[in-house]
């Protein structure tokens, strides 16, 4: 797509890694930090006229409203209202497949401070997306070029 991609684990601060390093699930307060930042990440590509992919473990709705609108979503609990700082227009991609598919690439994965004992926290604590949310779901059985096209073809046609 020729889009920038970011990687939301490249935004986590120093104290959420050293704690998911040592096996502690990351709590609200751990990440509603980090996800302000994202969202200013996206903000800001926005404003510039940039598509952007994030791949980020936005595991609860609540999550997600922070990423369209940012810390104001915490505090209202709704998503901003058009104005000043509109929400952003985001499409989720649900990649859903059972845990022991998703374990076995985390066992592949190496260097990475998340170790695969904290999947089943994160299995825990999704909220799958659902209406009215804009997303699709995404089988992970499906081959990897089966997948990166489902993704395209939703992207593209808006």
């Amino acid at each position: 797509l020729g889009w920038k991609f970011y990687d939301a684990d490249d935004y986590h601060p120093l104290e959420n890694k050293k704690k998911m390093a040592e096996g502690i699930p990351l709590n609200d307060e751990d990440r509603i930090p980090w996800l302000c930042a994202l969202h200013d990440i996206l903000r800001r590509e926005d404003a510039s006229k940039q598509d952007a992919i994030l791949a980020c473990s936005a595991l609860k709705k609540m999550y997600r409203r922070v990423l369209i609108s940012g810390a104001s979503a915490i505090e209202s609990n709704q998503p901003e209202q058009p104005g000043e700082n509109p929400a952003l227009k985001i499409l989720f991609v649900h990649l859903d497949g059972p845990m022991d598919i998703i374990a076995s690439r985390l066992e592949k994965r190496r260097g990475h401070f998340m170790p695969p004992e904290l999947l089943k926290s994160q299995f825990d604590t999704l909220e799958p997306p659902s209406a009215p949310e804009n997303f699709i779901t995404v089988s992970l059985e499906k081959s990897l070029p089966e997948t990166v096209q489902e993704i395209e073809s939703a992207i593209l046609r808006g």
